[in-house]
């Protein structure tokens, strides 16, 4: 598994990241998510990436991953959903970092992200200042941003997060302007969230969900064609062509677990067809596609 860095936070992830969202409720069990989440581990993938907002996901990854902490980068999402306090305050910010911290069975988070925190909250500066210092008090390591737009371009210009986490796909290249250049001079890394854009070369008619229906509309005017398996262009796009350190993508399934570390052992896409994709976002709409949270 290729190992990058992580902007200037010292640590080093793997190209693919395992987004341990689908492990949230009792659809997995136990013993399918302890499988999955140790397998996830002896494939050389060494980014775990969870959320408060994902149910089980946090005690499973304490429950089944506690005794191997030292082989991977744990990231985490905070902002919301701690008992008897209020959201998007300072206090629930370490709250959620203490919570992780005990469900997750760890004495310190590798990386915790604002989970698209809202810009006036995140203006107001008060998230940053829990964030740092839960940092300096020895509970995580990077204070990082997840979210999209305007609130990337605060995150980056405030100069107060070691790493991002964006939408970051072939219908999502919004980042590939300015933001993936600053966030590099700054030394800030980046993790491409989304990197398969819901896999919407799948419908045939436009999905119901918001960010489905509004990738299948990208998607469509791009005029994209001629791959027989998108999926593995669209992965292979997002880890090797667009300066993100790793991408994750989350499953439940250990067949899908191994169809996307096939896609990268195989290395980037032709340069024409990098090119290709890059060109057709341009110049089919891409000014006025706005990054998905």
């Amino acid at each position: 598994m290729i190992l990058n860095p992580l902007g200037h936070t010292g640590l080093r992830v793997s190209a693919l990241g395992f987004g341990a969202m689908h492990i949230n409720d009792e659809r997995t069990t136990e013993l399918e998510a302890g499988a999955l989440l140790n397998r996830v581990l002896d494939e050389g993938i060494t980014l775990i990436d969870t959320a408060r907002g994902y149910g089980l996901s946090e005690e499973r990854i304490g429950r089944h991953l506690s005794a191997r902490r030292a082989e991977f980068v744990l990231s985490t999402k905070v902002g919301y959903g701690v008992d008897g306090v209020a959201d998007w305050t300072y206090e629930c910010i370490v709250g959620g970092v203490e919570r992780a911290l005990r469900l997750m069975k760890t004495d310190v988070l590798d990386i915790v992200h604002l989970h698209s925190c809202p810009l006036p909250v995140l203006q107001h500066g008060d998230m940053i200042r829990a964030l740092a210092d839960c940092r300096t008090a020895g509970k995580l390591r990077v204070a990082a941003y997840s979210g999209d737009n305007a609130e990337i371009d605060f995150a980056i210009a405030s100069r107060a997060f070691g790493s991002l986490q964006t939408s970051i796909s072939l219908c999502d290249q919004a980042h590939l302007r300015t933001r993936a250049a600053l966030a590099d001079h700054a030394g800030i890394g980046v993790i491409a969230k989304r990197p398969l854009a819901g896999a919407v070369w799948r419908h045939l008619q436009r999905p119901g969900d918001f960010a489905e229906g509004q990738y299948w509309d990208r998607f469509r005017a791009m005029g994209l064609t001629g791959a027989e398996d998108w999926a593995d262009v669209a992965l292979r796009f997002a880890v090797f062509h667009t300066g993100a350190a790793s991408a994750i993508v989350g499953t439940a399934k250990p067949a899908n677990l191994r169809r996307n570390l096939e896609s990268i052992a195989r290395g980037p896409l032709p340069a024409e067809l990098a090119l290709a994709i890059r060109s057709a976002f341009d110049h089919h709409g891409g000014d006025a596609w706005p990054g998905l949270i």
